[in-house]
């Protein structure tokens, strides 16, 4: 005689519901992603501030805008509007010619 029982590695699943998969390991309703919490709205600081001046010559200015491998940071980063993007990429390039600022890790002073 043999008896159908289910083996020990199957989970037990609820009772007519067609899921072999156990109901604790569920994922809720969302996807499974969290929640996220309001973030401050970036603004553009060459905009907010007319006084500010975007200069090939200003290294230290320039630098804020650039990662710790000298990669121009994205305007969705920095929160920088086009037209001032568009100028921040073009001041930086023209330090580099000018040797006012680094291209790599390597080439700093």
């Amino acid at each position: 005689m043999t008896e159908s029982t289910s083996t020990p590695s199957q989970p037990a699943t609820a009772a007519g519901s067609g899921d072999n998969r156990p109901t604790q390991t569920r994922r809720p309703a969302s996807g499974g992603r969290r929640e996220r919490t309001p973030r401050r709205r970036k603004f553009c600081k060459f905009c907010a501030d007319t006084d500010l001046k975007i200069d090939h010559k200003d290294p230290e200015l320039l630098g804020r805008f650039v990662t710790e491998r000298f990669k121009i940071l994205p305007a969705r980063v920095t929160g920088t509007c086009a037209k001032h993007q568009r100028r921040l990429t073009t001041a930086i390039k023209r330090a580099r010619q000018l040797a006012l600022m680094a291209y790599t890790p390597l080439h700093k002073k």
